[in-house]
């Protein structure tokens, strides 16, 4: 692959606090992913949107009200070198893009991220309006006009400023449904250069890759027809086909859904957890029900967190003591970290008693001598309702005795923003504040204000232990733990996101959520056993001394905790997943495509413009399933009979299958073969198995299916086709 050979698209980057343009998890995501990038000599540009006043600052009111501040972000102040964009003849870059009829112009500023360039666009542009200039001012704005400006800004804007630069990246990665137009602004480009639309389609669909980060309606971006009609208006017909065809790309449920959009344009998709996986098969089964969850082409690259950027300083330089000398550019090698149960137990707890009293300082927290030293239980990140911020105040009276042991204090501190249109999060906030007021929790509960990077990196190289308690399985994958766990500190979480893969027994703890749809009845469970936790385990392992005066069984589960997440939660190994299961390939899809004047992206778009023209006639007419009991036990074969029209499709570009339950949620399958052919379009199939695992066949919901094949079909469902009988 060449330089410049992946282009990452995300609305949102979190590099540094010093460049406020982040809100929360995507944007650090995305951050670690581009530094994981450099260090890796992964060729990488990044796409995103400069906004002059960033994320709000947030301050909190004695009262607990959250309020939003919009200062001017100080590009001088970044850590990260951040420069204008200028052609050969030292002139601006200027970008142009199309907006409900009007221009509205765009520059770019470059920021230096070792060897990766990262592009922001901003649209403070003398020629523009008033209106326009403020376009970019605010990251996730209420506005919905506003918010699609800027979603086509990303997009087609990021496309047209990479080809101004003359960047030809073989693949695109969309960071979630924000930058999706970007596909449109691909295939408007090849339909200039005398493609057909479905060409086109195919040359970009091949060469793009979709992560999303979310099985939270709100994190899906949609909008009404009406405003793609008054945004798109003059844009549908130069993408060379009509409006309805441009529509049902994105069409969902009456309106436009920009995860959709990506779905439909891109040829790899996948979730940032093996859980959150299955969890967007099931959510994108809505959209495809003729299709079992199972066989939904969704796959999982389970995030990390860049360990240069979280993990503390003092740490590090422990680390540099005890672990090989190249330690650093071996983050995602176990037998590496495995040097650090090597480190004496009173060196890192009193590195880890460092970070503690450098947090409480930063905080203006109460400073308690070294020997009545309090467990700090930490819980910092954004405040929505699903993330359940307020659970371990289920029981107040049980929390008040719990934190107000005096032989073994416990204090709670918790950090994080509220979107300014998400009132039930702030009211989170506000409750948290008033309990912090509430005598049985004074000096016992606090709230500290504007969490951002610098405040995050505080508290996971600083508290004991991570709080997470969000409601399963909303979590996609979550990376604030990830951070604690680095720095040594011990996870006690809702087995949901990561965590499930990450949890071993002996690193942290385990909220074992139930997930039968019962809000309130799992919360009443997880309460419970995040009480039954704290009150005999957590806390009385914390304050174990004996002889030692330090908690040794506690920092061996420190060790425990570093030395089986570190190496396998960063993004060294997140970012070498994305190059073997997403990039490689869908580089070498995308030139495939592309070779020969597009030879293969015609091909397979005149073939399946053929299957769906054809597909109504695809009919399973009768099913006979045959058992065969003369096997040796435990070899009792099934035979399946089936006969499928197919009308004028041929029957080598079908699979057929006999599917059944598991019984455990999964499926098997028997693929059936053409045996003969009875009349024109008509065809016997037939098939056999002893492997099926199941006791009773008629109990097993036994269907036959048809589905449309193709060598040149990226996963065996992209046409999105099922017959069954």
């Amino acid at each position: 692959m060449q330089n410049n050979s992946i282009a990452y698209f995300s609305a949102e980057f979190g590099l540094d606090e010093s460049l406020p343009i982040y809100s929360g998890g995507l944007g650090i995501l995305a951050g670690d992913h581009i530094k994981a990038a450099a260090d890796l000599n992964i060729p990488l540009t990044g796409v995103g949107i400069f906004y002059g006043k960033g994320y709000f600052q947030q301050r909190i009111d004695e009262g607990g009200s959250q309020q939003h501040l919009y200062p001017e972000v100080d590009l001088e102040a970044s850590v990260y070198p951040v420069q204008l964009v200028r052609d050969d003849n030292g002139r601006p870059i200027i970008i142009e893009v199309p907006l409900q009829g009007r221009k509205v112009y765009a520059k770019a500023w470059s920021v230096k991220v070792g060897s990766v360039t990262l592009y922001l666009l901003n649209t403070d542009v003398e020629t523009n309006s008033d209106a326009d200039r403020r376009l970019t001012d605010t990251l996730y704005p209420n506005v919905q006009d506003i918010r699609i400006s800027q979603e086509i800004l990303l997009g087609i804007g990021g496309t047209r400023l990479l080809a101004a630069l003359g960047i030809q990246p073989e693949v695109w990665h969309m960071n979630e449904g924000h930058c999706a137009f970007l596909t449109l602004e691909r295939i408007r480009m090849l339909s200039a250069e005398g493609l057909s639309f479905e060409t086109a389609l195919e040359a970009v669909k091949a060469s793009t890759v979709f992560t999303t980060h979310t099985p939270v309606p709100a994190g899906h971006d949609v909008f009404s027809i009406d405003m793609m009609d008054r945004f798109f208006g003059d844009y549908y017909w130069q993408l060379g086909t009509d409006r309805d065809r441009v529509l049902s790309l994105g069409s969902m449920n009456g309106v436009f859904n920009m995860t959709r959009l990506a779905v439909s344009t891109s040829s790899k998709v996948n979730g940032v957890s093996k859980l959150h996986g299955e969890v967007t098969r099931e959510m994108f089964h809505r959209w495809m029900p003729h299709i079992p969850v199972r066989d939904i082409p969704v796959d999982s690259v389970t995030n990390g967190i860049h360990t240069g950027t979280w993990l503390g300083a003092d740490l590090k330089e422990l680390f540099d003591r005890y672990l090989p000398s190249d330690w650093t550019l071996q983050t995602a090698e176990p037998e590496v970290w495995a040097a650090v149960r090597d480190i004496p137990g009173i060196e890192l707890w009193e590195e880890h008693q460092r970070a503690k009293l450098k947090m409480l300082q930063a905080f203006g927290l109460p400073l308690p001598p070294s020997d009545r030293m309090p467990l700090i239980i930490g819980f910092a990140r954004r405040f929505a309702t699903y993330k359940r911020a307020l659970l371990i105040f289920s029981d107040p009276e049980r929390i008040a005795r719990i934190l107000g042991n005096p032989d073994r204090p416990v204090v709670l501190v918790f950090a994080g923003k509220a979107h300014p249109a998400d009132g039930p999060g702030q009211d989170l906030i506000r409750q948290i504040v008033e309990l912090s007021q509430d005598n049985r929790f004074k000096d016992r509960v606090y709230m500290i204000e504007n969490y951002a990077m610098d405040k995050a990196k505080l508290l996971v190289q600083g508290v004991d232990v991570w709080l997470n308690t969000p409601l399963k399985p909303m979590e996609a994958s979550g990376t604030s733990g990830q951070k604690a766990a680095l720095n040594g500190v011990l996870n006690c979480s809702v087995l949901d996101g990561w965590w499930v893969e990450g949890y071993n027994g002996r690193n942290g703890w385990a909220i074992e959520s139930m997930n039968d749809g019962n809000t309130e009845l799992q919360a009443k469970q997880d309460t419970e056993a995040l009480y039954r936790l704290l009150e005999e385990e957590i806390i009385p392992l914390f304050f174990k001394r004996e002889d030692q005066k330090v908690p040794m069984e506690w920092i061996n589960l420190m060790k425990e905790s570093i030395c089986s997440l570190a190496p396998v939660y960063n993004t060294h190994r997140m970012v070498t997943d994305y190059w073997n299961k997403m990039y490689v390939p869908t580089s070498a899809r995308g030139k495939r495509f592309a070779a020969d004047n597009l030879e293969v992206a015609s091909r397979v778009a005149a073939y399946k413009h053929f299957i769906r023209d054809n597909w109504s006639s695809v009919q399973v007419r009768k099913v006979d399933i045959i058992e065969d009991n003369s096997c040796r036990i435990g070899m009792n074969k099934k035979a399946f009979r089936a006969e499928i029209g197919l009308g004028a499709i041929w029957h080598k570009d079908v699979r057929v299958e006999a599917v059944g339950s598991d019984g455990h949620r999964g499926i098997w399958k028997v693929t059936l073969k053409a045996i003969k052919q009875q009349t024109k379009g008509l065809y016997v199939y037939e098939g056999t198995s002893s492997d099926i695992p199941v006791d009773n066949i008629w109990k097993a919901d036994v269907n036959v299916r048809v589905t449309p094949i193709s060598p040149d079909f990226a996963n065996d469902f992209e046409l999105e086709l099922a017959a069954w009988g």
